[in-house]
Order: C-alpha cells, then sequence, then structure tokens
C-alpha cells in the first residue's frame, strides 16, 4: 500500500521496480521474485501475529524496535485502545511522516514516534512517552538482529524482556548459518549486489550468534521456532527451498510471556 512511495521517495531507489513485472526475468529474478516474495510472505505472517497478540492475547501496546519504514500503524485493522510505538532514528521517522503526510495517510492506532538510535537509552525513554511496563505489550524486532553484533542482540532480547508484562509476546527474526560466507555466491546475494549494488554479506554481523529464543525459554517464555518455508506450505506462497540458498538458514521467532500469577489479562 505505501512501499512504493518510499521507494519512489527515497533518491537512491527511485529507479527500483516495484512489480516483478518490470524487470525482464519477472518472477524468476532472485531478487524482486523471490526475494520480493520472501519479504511479501514475512510481512502477512508478522501482521498476523501483531493482531493475534491484540485481539486474542489482549495487548494494547505494540513496540516496533528499529521501525524503519513500518507502515503497519496505518495499515491494519487495530482494536480501540491499541498504541504503537515506533522506535528510530530521527531522520528515518521524518522520512516516514513526510512520505505518508503527502498520502494524507491517517493511523488506525494511536502511533508514538520514539526517535532515538538504538544504540542509546530506548528503553528509558520509552515510559517517559506513555508506554507502560506493567502492561502486556507486544514487540516486534524485524530484519534488524542480522545486522547487530552478538552482545547487542543479547542486550536487545535482554530489554525487551525486563520491559515484558506477563501475557507479552515478542517476535523476531535470526540466521543460524555458522558460516553466512558460504552463501555469498548463492543466487539471491550474488543479484543483490549486482542488480543494486548492495552487498548484504558486508552489511550483516558475520560473527556467531547467540541462542536468543533459547535465552527466553531459559526464562520461562514459551517460544517457537519456523523456517519461512514452514509458512510458504501454510499460505501456498512465497520462497521455496532452494540450492545454495541464502534464505536457508533464516528463522522466526515467536515468543509470549506467561502470566503472573494473579496478573490482570487483557480483554
Amino acid at each position: 500500500m505505501y512501499a512504493e512511495h518510499f521507494v519512489r521517495a527515497a533518491e537512491a531507489s527511485a529507479d527500483w521496480p516495484v512489480h516483478p513485472r518490470q524487470v525482464p526475468d519477472g518472477d524468476a529474478n532472485p531478487l524482486w521474485g523471490r526475494f520480493a516474495r520472501y519479504f511479501g510472505l514475512r510481512t502477512r505472517v508478522l501482521d498476523d501475529f501483531l493482531l493475534r497478540s491484540v485481539r486474542v492475547g489482549g495487548a494494547r501496546q505494540v513496540v516496533l524496535v528499529g521501525a524503519g519504514l513500518d507502515a503497519r500503524a496505518f495499515r491494519l485493522d487495530w482494536p480501540p485502545g491499541c498504541v504503537v510505538f515506533e522506535i528510530d532514528r530521527k531522520e528515518v521517522l521524518a522520512f516516514k511522516h513526510r512520505v505518508l503526510g503527502g498520502l494524507s495517510a491517517t493511523p488506525r492506532a494511536a502511533r508514538v514516534p520514539v526517535p532515538m538510535d538504538l544504540r542509546a537509552d530506548w528503553a528509558d525513554a520509552l515510559p517517559r512517552v506513555g508506554f507502560d511496563p506493567a502492561a502486556p505489550s507486544v514487540w516486534l524486532v524485524e530484519g534488524l538482529l542480522f545486522y547487530l553484533p552478538p552482545a547487542a542482540e543479547t542486550y536487545l532480547i535482554d530489554t525487551v524482556e525486563g520491559l515484558s508484562a506477563g501475557g507479552s509476546a515478542l517476535a523476531f527474526e535470526v540466521k543460524l548459518e555458522k558460516d553466512l560466507l558460504e552463501y555469498r555466491d548463492s543466487p539471491l546475494y550474488t543479484a543483490t549486489r549486482e542488480q543494486i549494488g548492495i552487498d548484504l554479506l558486508d552489511l550483516f554481523d558475520l560473527a556467531p550468534r547467540p541462542d536468543s529464543a533459547g535465552r527466553l525459554t531459559d526464562r520461562g517464555w514459551s517460544t517457537s521456532v519456523h523456517t519461512p518455508f514452514d509458512f510458504t506450505r501454510l499460505h501456498g506462497r512465497g520462497p521455496l527451498p532452494e540450492p545454495n540458498d541464502a534464505l536457508a538458514g533464516n528463522r522466526w521467532v515467536f515468543a509470549e510471556k506467561p502470566h503472573t500469577e494473579g496478573g490482570a489479562r487483557g480483554a
């Protein structure tokens, strides 16, 4: 709904195609076809997770960590009383505000931008803008942890855990490969380098990753870990495994923190 407008508004991506039919090999293109299907599937799955967490789980606080150009506050049909907190750098949120303002877009929940670099003390800032750590919340860390050093990932997960009351939920994405460089010549990474000049492996942190899902399990959270291909089979669309697959190690993690004894449950 809004993605094309962001692409067109950014100088670096203004000439990018916004549909597979705009590239010669169409849906067969590793970047504009398969990778685009991956992002479409991920968006759908995480949309479902967030809405289930607020509609069934009862959380009314939604926190997008490293929100980027996420427009879920505008796209999704939120229940009454939901507040969406968007944490990211000031420049990123300002660009998003400018593009969405030009479209006269209206958020469908209360939206609270939190203009902070994640290296700053965003955990202290959240309560100052209305976040209540004593109430259930749902957290989304989408497409971020790949880029962080292991210690920063652990700090982020621990911070979310510490701010989450019983009844809270969290979704995030990780990569499990021991050596990402084994996939340097994969069709997906090659196409990304050659077609838009971005070397993802230069951006990712290549150090061994911590077991963040296991860390949450040890602290009492209920966790489940899935491959993207699990959801391709569930929904009948999305990428399937292939040889030399840069997506082979991707995992989507979903975690729920149990209600504390005597704690209130959302309606």
